[in-house]
């Protein structure tokens, strides 16, 4: 089994923090974001890395940057250890295919989600009121269903073991701004749409992602991560049926465990049992293999 990184520690670069995935280091003017393979679930980091996870999520986003690139520009200036300053060059081995050198932009305070299809959260609240985040949708439909159109479901970035909660539009205009929210919503929703077609072609359809914006200098580009397991809901397409919850190749898994042992998504989280362990690698291994390799 591939060996697992669950946390890193580089004394020679300058640390910045620890998300529930990513290590952020200051390397001269650049950022270093070094993918683990820590997962969390219900915004708690598990106690077990997932193998291989972090080499997944980082070329995963690297290939939908660069889907990306006449939409919109990203961070990256390369995912190459070997072109990353000096510094890092006692670490390359750790570093090779979970890092990625980037520029510092400044992070936009909102979570940028497009639905195409009604699950999860979205799916409970429609329950209540047929409405998502504020937008009605027509009644009558199922779980899992195809909306008419993709929807943009802004939420806050909550800090880290705190749930993100969903905003209107209006909320998301007060934080940013019109203009930017505007070139946003309609950024996301190009980004969206591509790689739904994208990965349909690939056997996967993409229920719904999730986006980050920042802001270098005036210009607006995409940032941290890009239509991975982690940050979207991947679900097969030849098993896909209206009505219904889906097989998934992301970390849906492993939230259906977690509710199963009646865990009470609060720290601490419970050890993993190997075979959850193993289940979840094969299907983030799974989304990898159909859409990148």
């Amino acid at each position: 089994m591939t060996q697992s990184i669950a946390q890193t520690n580089f004394p020679k670069l300058k640390f910045l923090s620890r998300g529930k995935v990513r290590d952020l280091y200051a390397v001269r003017d650049a950022l270093l974001l070094v993918a683990t393979d820590r997962i969390s679930a219900f915004d708690v980091i598990m106690p077990n890395p997932i193998p291989g996870k972090g080499r997944i999520l980082n070329t995963m986003s690297a290939f939908w940057f660069g889907q990306m690139d006449d939409i919109i520009a990203n961070h990256i200036i390369s995912t190459d250890a070997a072109d990353f300053p000096s510094e890092c060059a006692p670490y390359a081995e750790a570093l090779q295919g979970r890092s990625m050198l980037v520029k510092k932009a400044r992070p936009l305070p909102v979570e940028c989600i497009v639905r195409g299809y009604l699950s999860g959260s979205g799916w409970n609240d429609y329950r209540h009121n047929e409405t998502v985040s504020g937008i009605k949708l027509p009644e009558g439909l199922r779980e899992s269903a195809r909306l008419p159109q993709p929807i943009f479901t802004p939420t806050t970035k909550a800090p880290e073991g705190k749930h993100d909660a969903p905003i209107s539009r209006a909320e998301m205009e007060d934080l940013i701004g019109g203009d930017l929210t505007e070139r946003i919503i309609r950024t996301s929703l190009a980004v969206y749409e591509r790689a739904a077609s994208i990965a349909l072609q690939a056997g996967i359809i993409i229920a719904d992602t999730k986006m980050e914006f920042g802001l270098l200098g005036k210009d607006l580009i995409l940032i941290d991560e890009l239509l991975t397991p982690d940050s979207s809901r991947f679900w097969p397409a030849d098993d896909y049926e209206e009505g219904r919850a889906q097989k998934s190749f992301d970390k849906q898994f492993l939230r259906d465990y977690l509710l199963s042992i009646h865990w009470n998504q609060k720290p601490p989280a419970p050890e993993l049992p190997p075979d959850i362990i193993e289940k979840t690698r094969a299907r983030y291994e799974e989304a990898f293999r159909r859409l990148v390799k």
